[in-house]
């Protein structure tokens, strides 16, 4: 079932604002010791979050969140950060601190992707803006699609990229053939 991007921003809103469960401690310890072993190992893993931006899992101040981030190595994590600050600026409050999000890099060859995607709900794929960007995601997607993985993600992208063009062909590619949906806040 399809829902149009507002409305599923609004749905995981509200569902922020309801303070729905935060990552569990065990969930969180297992994650951080799967990127220690590695961002091959984790790195770059998709997931399925239950709410559009990430997941149904709460964000709200003083409350640490969890996002697994595919197609974007460990060393660079920092790129996500920096986009949820971006956001925050421009006074999308859901972010909340983005000192607080821990980030962990997921690999779609993970084992445990399965286990992951039931037990998280904040999702994001990371997307760059170079030539190869939309082969390189699509074949995350597809490897999402053929995987219990997550079928909704957060579309991450360095900052100042435009929705037209990449954004809205990856979006609109995963929803109608993969049934994947790709939030997109640019």
């Amino acid at each position: 079932m399809a829902m149009d991007q507002a409305s599923g921003l609004r749905q995981w809103a509200s569902q922020q604002a309801v303070g729905a469960s935060v990552c569990p401690t065990h969930v969180a310890e297992t994650l951080l010791a799967l990127t220690r072993q590695g961002s091959s190992a984790v790195g770059d893993r998709p997931a399925r979050p239950s709410s559009p931006a990430t997941g149904g899992a709460a964000v709200h101040r003083g409350a640490d969140t969890t996002l697994l981030v595919i197609g974007l190595p460990t060393r660079q994590l920092e790129r996500v950060r920096e986009l949820l600050a971006q956001w925050h600026g421009e006074g999308r409050r859901w972010v909340g601190d983005p000192q607080r999000w821990k980030l962990v890099p997921v690999a779609v060859e993970n084992p445990h992707l399965a286990l992951l995607a039931e037990q998280q709900s904040h999702w994001g794929l990371w997307v760059e803006a170079d030539p190869e960007a939309f082969r390189r995601a699509w074949r995350l997607l597809l490897v999402l699609a053929e995987s219990p993985g997550p079928r909704q993600l957060l579309l991450m992208h360095p900052p100042g990229l435009s929705r037209r063009g990449l954004l809205d062909n990856l979006q609109q590619a995963a929803a109608h053939y993969l049934g994947i949906d790709l939030v997109v806040l640019a």
